[in-house]
């Protein structure tokens, strides 16, 4: 008999750059570190840290600039940073190796911490990972990002912004560009610069670095981070590619069901 959903428990860890928030799930198992995409926050996964929680101690951040995190200043911020950043967080959890799990911006995160400090990662999940190389900065050089809207007295740009980001969602649903809408207003001018952060990360550098365990994940409809999911994987010497047929740009908390069993079905390979 499956048991009942831990509940999700939140709070916050202080670090050298401020306060971290923080939402967990699950004591028991491998920690499970995720990573959100811009311009959301740990709601991303508000769905996946029960299930995953089930069996292992899930842990989910709002990276800086994000949701209740702290804030940087704007130049401050690279993937990094950001690394470095959720690293101290597990230094402050006393957790010494976790299963680094990311999104689209925090599954560019997630291996940075694997390139930086392979010691403290066990596993790693890239799930809707660009590949992000000389060739793909300058075709995006000075363009404007998905989540870059003029604000305007009216509230006109939110349904710019609305509109913008509807392609790539479940047609009607609702709930989950609500969801992002909430996330994209409280991130402010982080919604547009976390793209641009990712632009600016210099991964063909960097993912040859990684030697820990690695599933890529690939949201088949994802029309932004399907196209690279088979380059990532190829890039990573053992590395296992899943497509979820339906996957969009919301995965996470789109599909929190079949998301939280391939990374635990990937725990279960690695363990």
């Amino acid at each position: 008999m499956t048991s009942p959903h831990p509940a999700i428990r939140r709070s916050f860890v202080q670090t050298g750059a401020g306060a971290i928030h923080v939402a967990t799930a699950g004591e028991a198992g491998v920690p499970v570190l995720l990573l959100h995409q811009t311009p959301r926050s740990w709601d991303e996964f508000r769905d996946v840290l029960p299930r995953l929680g089930q069996r292992h101690r899930a842990i989910a951040i709002d990276t800086a600039g994000f949701g209740d995190s702290c804030r940087l200043p704007l130049e401050e911020h690279s993937i990094e940073r950001w690394a470095a950043i959720a690293i101290e967080v597990l230094d402050r959890l006393e957790i010494s190796r976790a299963v680094i799990a990311g999104h689209h911006t925090g599954a560019v995160t997630a291996m940075e911490i694997a390139a930086s400090a392979p010691q403290r990662v066990a596993g790693l999940v890239l799930s809707s990972c660009p590949y992000n190389d000389e060739a793909r900065r300058s075709a995006h050089a000075g363009k404007r990002t998905i989540d870059d809207v003029d604000a305007r007295p009216d509230g006109s740009h939110l349904q710019e912004l609305w509109q913008r980001r509807q392609p790539d969602y479940p047609e009607g649903d609702i709930d989950l560009l609500s969801r992002f809408m909430v996330d994209a207003i409280k991130a402010g001018p982080m919604a547009s610069l976390g793209h641009v952060v990712v632009r600016n990360y210099r991964m063909e550098e960097r993912i040859g670095l990684v030697r820990a365990p690695t599933l890529v994940l690939r949201a088949a409809r994802d029309r932004h981070a399907a196209p690279y999911a088979q380059r990532v994987a190829d890039a990573i010497a053992g590395s296992r590619l899943v497509t979820l047929a339906q996957g969009m740009v919301p995965m996470p908390d789109q599909l929190p069901e079949q998301f939280s069993e391939a990374i635990i079905s990937f725990i279960d390979g690695i363990a």
